[in-house]
């Protein structure tokens, strides 16, 4: 059975011996998908198209501009054809309607004496409904076949090639503007004449000669899937051969970039000596040639990625994480090597774009990668992302590496500074974890801020509040009892004590600088929990 029914199908039937074609002679291949008998003259909202109309003439009879109407709603219906009887309610076709029909090549066809439409209806339906039938166990098989060869091949040109062979129609997948690939291949001037339906850019007549479908990975359009045919409309039928072939593409597709991820996660030898600085640029280069020839890097950087319940995730679950944050991350313009150590994923990020906007490139993938409903096996993906500095020389990414881990260290230590994803950003708190090292911090702080926490912990009176947004807002009294939601009278008395607690001076230069360090460095302790809520009373 034919994957369509066409009007010139239907002409070859019982009913139809006695016709004459009087104008659209070209439009012989337009699909039929239903019958309806019409005598009424406003019909625009009464098809769904590809209607074939059967009417007496009674609707215009000799009026040769109310039929000229009709014709035109159908043809802006994209009817199939319209039959009508000849002799019995109307004895003219003007030549301006023929004129109309030729040109939208819409088949006008005249019944040269009286036909039962009952018959003709029940007739074209039984057949219609049959070859639905026969097209959803013509569907059930190819999808079965395609399930099969899914299994062995190796190249989604096979994939291809099936449909393409299934449907005798054009077939073409869409990765790139730059990377077009036909099936069967086409010569250089087909391919011009048939790149504008890939584009979009076809008269509206055409436009019915062309169906496409995304192929669709991890929620990222990976490529688009086209039916192109010159001879004959794409039905219903092809476009569900094409959704199956597409999901079987998006499989294919998924099953391929699992194995090549899989394979880099077991290239770990390397990755480590890279990241101790054992290195030198020439090997990396030639290991990037080798497993990323695409790639041309600018620099790049490493970033620890901390997982809740690390040991619990199968490898399936993490090489699906990797390959999730990977279509996520190739998006904004960099690829990944990526290993596991010390309980820890370690990726190392190559940039393959300016060095201008990598940051405000990077923080967007994350945030992306955030927003996102990825599960790990069953856990909604938490995280603690650290990155290190950016080098421009691939050797030194071991500097990278420490600095990631140094950033990843604050933030486990500073609850606070989860939301800073970058060394670079940690400025003052890099400084302040440095110093908690080699000094007694605890011991310094008090010294310029036991005063006031001793004063807040006797009377609520909210001094170290006050002391923290009056320094942030440079000795504005307006600004700082806006931001505190407090009257002039109320900030102006809290000033005063604070001025007798840590001295008049407190607010000049070198001291007020003393002061915010402090400030901080008695948020970290409190935040890293290196003084215990029942010792706070020292503080």
């Amino acid at each position: 059975m034919s994957l369509y029914i066409t009007v010139e199908d239907l002409l070859q039937r019982k009913y139809f011996e006695n016709i004459e074609v009087v104008a659209g002679h070209e439009g012989l291949s337009r699909i039929v998908k239903w019958v309806h008998v019409m005598d009424v003259t406003k019909i625009k909202n009464l098809l769904n198209g590809s209607e074939l109309i059967l009417s007496t003439g009674l609707a215009w009879k000799e009026d040769k501009n109310l039929f000229f109407s009709v014709v035109e709603q159908l043809i802006e219906s994209q009817a199939a054809a319209l039959c009508f009887e000849i002799g019995t309610y109307t004895s003219i076709l003007p030549q301006e309607i023929i004129d109309l029909a030729n040109e939208h090549h819409f088949p006008i066809i005249l019944f040269k004496q009286e036909v039962p439409f009952v018959k003709i209806t029940q007739d074209i339906h039984t057949l219609l409904i049959n070859h639905q039938y026969q097209m959803i166990s013509d569907l059930e098989g190819y999808s079965q076949k395609l399930n099969k060869k899914l299994l062995t091949i190796e190249n989604h040109q096979e994939i291809l090639t099936f449909i393409q062979q299934f449907l005798n129609v054009q077939v073409a997948i869409l990765f790139h503007p730059s990377d077009i690939q036909f099936i069967p291949n086409v010569d250089a001037n087909e391919r011009n004449e048939l790149i504008p339906f890939i584009n979009n850019l076809v008269p509206d007549h055409l436009s019915t000669s062309i169906a496409s479908v995304p192929i669709q990975l991890l929620g990222d359009n990976k490529a688009e899937l086209f039916l192109l045919s010159k001879v004959r409309g794409i039905t219903d039928f092809d476009r569900l051969i094409l959704d199956r072939t597409a999901t079987a593409l998006a499989q294919f597709l998924l099953r391929k970039h699992y194995f090549e991820e899989k394979r880099r996660n077991e290239e770990t030898d390397f990755l480590n000596n890279w990241l101790e600085g054992e290195c030198s640029e020439d090997a990396i280069q030639d290991y990037i040639a080798y497993h990323s020839p695409q790639v041309v890097g600018k620099g790049g950087f490493v970033c620890l990625c901390r997982l809740e319940t690390l040991d619990s995730f199968s490898n399936l679950d993490l090489t699906y994480f990797k390959l999730y944050a990977r279509t996520i991350f190739e998006q904004h313009g960099f690829t990944f090597y990526s290993i596991e150590r010390k309980g820890l994923l370690v990726f190392i990020f190559l940039n393959m774009r300016s060095t201008a906007n990598w940051k405000k490139r990077m923080t967007e993938g994350i945030q992306k990668l955030l927003q996102s409903d990825l599960k790990i096996g069953e856990y909604k993906f938490r995280h603690m992302l650290a990155i290190g500095k950016y080098v421009q020389e691939l050797k030194n990414i071991g500097m990278s590496y420490k600095t990631a881990a140094e950033t990843l260290r604050i933030q486990t230590r500073w609850s606070e500074q989860e939301s800073y994803y970058f060394y670079d950003d940690l400025h003052i708190y890099r400084l302040i974890s440095k110093l908690n090292e080699h000094l007694e911090l605890k011991e310094i702080v008090m010294e310029y801020l036991e005063p006031v926490i001793e004063y807040d912990k006797k009377y609520n009176a909210k001094l170290m509040d006050t002391l923290k947004i009056y320094l942030a807002c440079n000795g504005s009294k307006q600004e700082t009892a806006k931001q505190l939601y407090v009257v002039r009278q109320t900030l102006y008395h809290r000033l005063d004590k604070l001025e007798n607690l840590l001295g008049e001076d407190f607010m000049r230069h070198e001291k007020r600088l003393a002061i915010e360090f402090m400030i901080y460095s008695y948020d970290y302790l409190i935040s890293s929990r290196q003084v215990k809520k029942s010792g706070q009373e020292s503080l």
